[in-house]
């Protein structure tokens, strides 16, 4: 069996963060079960927000929740309602006060996770597979993706056995840990069963920044070594 190591866990650390910000010696069980709450409430009041990440961080007696959605305008509502009543109903769950931020995805089309989603609704609406993935390929490496490779496996068409389907474009270098690679997994619902698509999208390298150690600039040099000259020739002269 293929034995792949998550390409986001890969980089964490290196080039990539924690979704989860907060440290606990003690209930740290309860906070991840919390959080696992936390998510998968705000993606149910929210199924066509299309919302691909939420960060947790959390203080004392303060939970602060991003999330990153394609679709600001849905989350937000009218006069910032429903931002309203989704918080709280979060401080109903965690018991907390939380502060909820929206943040927008300018470029659906290079979110790897909302790639996914698009090509498993359209799997859910009897669309071609193939003609879905296509789609999506294009229109990720017209948004300006370095590569992408995306995987349909289950019963495709309806058949009896189940069989994994790829397609991929450009260069996806899943072992280069400076390679700004975004993954995500998606699940069809269909009638003959579930069938999972995940993406992997290149975005480019990810270089650590240089640090430049103050060098006296030369033009000081020349005035130094024009002095010492200058005092030279008059001891001579003397």
């Amino acid at each position: 069996m293929g034995q792949k190591v998550h390409p986001i866990g890969f980089r964490i650390g290196v080039t990539k963060d924690w979704q989860s910000k907060w440290y606990a010696d003690k209930h740290y069980a309860e906070y991840l079960q919390e959080d696992l709450r936390i998510r998968k409430m705000i993606k149910k009041g929210y199924p066509q927000a299309e919302v691909s990440m939420i960060e947790i961080e959390r203080n004392t007696n303060l939970v602060t929740l991003t999330v990153h959605t394609a679709r600001p305008g849905i989350v937000i509502g009218r006069g910032g309602q429903r931002v309203d009543e989704m918080r709280q109903a979060l401080e109903g769950l965690t018991g907390k006060r939380v502060r909820l931020n929206i943040q927008e995805i300018r470029q659906p089309e290079l979110d790897a996770y909302l790639v996914a989603r698009n090509v498993a609704q359209q799997i859910e609406h009897r669309v071609s597979f193939r003609r879905a993935m296509r789609q999506a390929v294009f229109r990720t490496m017209q948004g300006g993706g370095k590569g992408i490779k995306i995987t349909c496996s289950g019963r495709l068409t309806g058949t009896e056995i189940a069989r994994r389907e790829s397609i991929r474009l450009g260069r996806v270098p899943l072992h280069t840990l400076r390679a700004d690679i975004d993954y995500g997994l998606a699940e069809a619902h269909t009638a003959t069963g579930r069938i999972g698509v995940k993406v992997w999208i290149y975005k480019g390298d990810i270089f650590p920044e240089k640090r430049f150690e103050e060098v006296e600039p030369p033009v000081a040099r020349l005035e130094e070594n024009d002095a010492t000259a200058e005092k030279g020739e008059v001891s001579q002269g003397s």
